[in-house]
């Protein structure tokens, strides 16, 4: 157990180092998948014995220099990573996908001109040049390590706009990760009192109110076994699952916490005017990746009519593949 007074980690995407990489199934989910959530991923599928795949290669190998780190390049060998190949549908090579957001969005096959491999990348990429918003900037600072800096970047956008949500939302999530819970609530007391109120801004309460938990009830230092003594006791003893719950939040095992408050919905959903339930989808909220924009609905095709198996990136995302299996969970308890 973390011992109290001490920072808890709240998990904040960093800018990638934008280099072409080759990527296999075991690199999959860290080098596509949770790097296209920062910065588009342009996968090309290629093989060495294939003429055209030498042709573009290095056109691409170019492109991704020129555009200067407005998206990211790896190569797949369809030879040496059957799995993937099948698993985005690739029927010929070259073929190249990319990825925004966790989900392929568009693609094209064959050794098009380099003309056309900027036409359809400008159809997706952010303009050159166009200026970040204050909170992806203050990302960017917290990614250099320049804590103060994003904080005070933050505060400001706040100061001249307090209807940025997104500045507000980054700005509690960087105070609960310094220990800052008074700061954090005063900074989110405005989102709650929105109506409607967004589910994220609930999140960020729920997790608040484990943290509060953890440093002012005498059982936030206890063991794990204490809790687990008195549930086996009294299987109902619903105080002491939701508590042990929020003591396994602020530590992190939110699969532990999850399960724990399951126990409560499945059989009561409505004990303590469902805390637990609101508790259990804060942790699916804080777990889930955002939304990139760009990002389009998946249907399965790329524009250009490439069929690619969007269910690709949830069948190799644990952690995506955990929130939709909890997802699934409370959805049985409750109906």
């Amino acid at each position: 157990m973390l011992p109290q007074g001490e920072k808890r980690q709240f998990y904040v995407f960093t800018p990638s180092t934008f280099f072409m990489i080759t990527v296999t199934l075991e690199n999959f989910e860290a080098e596509v998948v949770q790097a296209s959530h920062d910065v588009p991923v342009l996968l090309d599928f290629w093989a060495p014995w294939c003429g055209p795949c030498k042709v573009i290669g290095p056109l691409l190998e170019k492109l991704e220099t020129d555009y200067a780190g407005r998206f990211k390049l790896v190569k797949i060998d369809s030879d040496q990573e059957p799995e993937l190949s099948k698993a985005f549908g690739i029927r010929s090579i070259p073929t190249c996908v990319l990825m925004i957001g966790g989900k392929p969005v568009d693609g094209f096959m064959g050794a098009i001109p380099e003309g056309q491999m900027k036409t359809f990348l400008d159809k997706h990429l952010p303009p050159e040049g166009a200026a970040l918003t204050d909170a992806e900037d203050a990302q960017a600072l917290l990614a250099a390590g320049d804590v103060e800096a994003a904080l005070h970047k933050l505060q400001e956008t706040l100061a001249a706009d307090p209807a940025n949500d997104d500045a507000r939302y980054e700005l509690v999530k960087l105070l609960i990760h310094h220990n800052a819970l008074e700061e954090a609530k005063a900074a989110l007391a405005p989102a709650l009192a929105a109506i409607p109120r967004q589910i994220r801004f609930d999140a960020l309460l729920h997790f608040m109110n484990a943290i509060e938990f953890v440093h002012t009830d005498e059982r936030g230092n206890w063991e794990l076994a204490q809790f687990d003594a008195l549930i086996a006791v009294n299987k109902r003893d619903f105080d002491s699952r939701l508590a042990k719950a929020r003591v396994l939040m602020v530590e992190g095992q939110w699969t532990a916490a999850m399960d724990e408050l399951l126990e409560i919905i499945m059989r009561d959903k409505a004990w303590g005017e469902a805390v637990p339930r609101k508790t259990f989808v804060a942790i699916l909220e804080l777990l889930t990746p955002p939304k990139t924009k760009g990002a389009t609905q998946d249907t399965g095709k790329t524009a250009s009519g490439i069929e690619i198996a969007g269910k690709v990136v949830a069948e190799t995302d644990p952690q995506a593949q955990m929130v939709a299996s909890y997802r699934r969970k409370l959805s049985m308890a409750l109906n």
